[in-house]
């Protein structure tokens, strides 16, 4: 319901040098003082992160623990009937911590031995190009906040649920970071900007929202799906389609709903031969005739 690299919280720096994160009135930790500053303070630990250093410590709350373990155990129980294995693969390799929210330094030291990932912190909103873009080299922007405390099983935005849930545990697998790197590649590789849009949704429908046959049955591999309480029940009955680039590429979809169509690979080895030739080869030139054979 929220898409990768557009976070709904502006970041402001007030004149006096404070971080400020811009809540809408509909969040549920808008009215909450204690919510809103321990957001600011988390933010300003990212903008003042310095690449190449260890990635700061943020003093999770007890509460804050208590809302990893809670949606850490649901999501866990529905990922046994829901994702794909080798998703569940992956989530057994890196072997992420249930009970506490891990630093995402900590997680950086349990992915890089396994696929060469490292995660980056953000505090807010991250270009396109520049989040694609170093998938390349093995890095991940992501948040550090968590969701407040009185919706555990909804956040507006993503947070570091989504992020290390749904990301990383799809980052320890060799063929999905793989993926990952390929997409970061593409980014690169396009100068234009109705190119790099075009990856984006490539990305967006796929590493994100993908659906494929899996164990004979549909399931997920997205994180956007894997991170969900709800959406993780509902996809199955969504307008489920063919994997099919130029339609991913040029199809709209709503970031703040239930994502309604979905595109279903057969199996792994489909999406890595289509999506992962797409972004392996793609440039302005032949997403430009994609996208006119669609017009």
């Amino acid at each position: 319901m929220f898409e990768e690299a557009q976070y709904f919280a502006p970041v402001a720096t007030r004149d006096d040098g404070s971080i400020e994160v811009e809540l809408g009135a509909g969040h549920p930790g808008f009215a909450d003082p204690v919510y809103r500053a321990r957001r600011n303070a988390i933010a300003a630990l990212a903008v003042g992160y310095v690449p190449g250093t260890p990635i700061p410590t943020a003093e999770y709350t007890d509460q804050e623990h208590e809302v990893w373990a809670l949606v850490s155990r649901e999501l866990g129980l529905k990922h046994h009937k829901y994702a794909t294995a080798e998703y569940l693969r992956a989530t057994e390799r890196l072997g992420l911590p249930a009970e506490r929210i891990p630093q995402l330094q900590e997680v950086s030291e349990l992915l890089e031995p396994l696929t060469g990932f490292r995660y980056v912190p953000a505090a807010g909103l991250v270009p396109l190009r520049e989040f694609y873009g170093v998938l390349e080299d093995g890095f991940f922007h992501s948040t550090q906040y968590i969701r407040h405390h009185s919706t555990p099983l909804y956040t507006p935005e993503p947070d570091v649920i989504h992020e290390v849930i749904g990301h990383a545990n799809a980052l320890a697998s060799d063929r999905y970071s793989r993926l990952y790197r390929l997409a970061g590649a593409a980014a690169r590789r396009v100068e234009g900007k109705e190119a790099l849009e075009f990856i984006s949704k490539i990305f967006w429908f796929t590493m994100e929202f993908g659906v494929m046959t899996d164990q004979g049955e549909l399931r997920a591999y997205g994180a956007g799906i894997l991170s969900s309480y709800g959406e993780i029940e509902e996809f199955r009955g969504m307008d489920i389609r063919p994997l099919d680039i130029a339609a991913m590429g040029t199809t709209h979809y709503d970031i703040t709903k239930y994502q309604d169509v979905l595109f279903r690979a057969e199996s792994l080895e489909h999406l890595e031969d289509v999506v992962g030739d797409f972004w392996a080869t793609c440039d302005d030139e032949s997403i430009t005739r994609l996208i006119a054979d669609v017009r």
